[in-house]
């Protein structure tokens, strides 16, 4: 069993506990993902702002579903 498939197992057995912290803490998570596309669009320097912002919403939206 190789290291990504050691990973990938512990990551299935805790699912559940990253999912309802994940839920319990969304205002930091969404503000992890704000900060996280304003670093990049700082390096970028605003050259691809519309599509980073839509990222930000597409994580968003999957960090609600979790």
């Amino acid at each position: 069993m190789g290291l990504l498939d050691k990973a990938k197992d512990a990551i299935n057995d805790h699912k559940d506990d990253l999912k309802g912290a994940a839920h319990d803490h969304e205002d930091q998570v969404n503000d992890a993902i704000d900060k996280g596309g304003d670093a990049i669009n700082d390096k970028t320097g605003g050259k691809a702002s519309d599509q980073i912002d839509k990222g930000e919403d597409f994580l968003k939206d999957k960090a609600k579903d979790l």
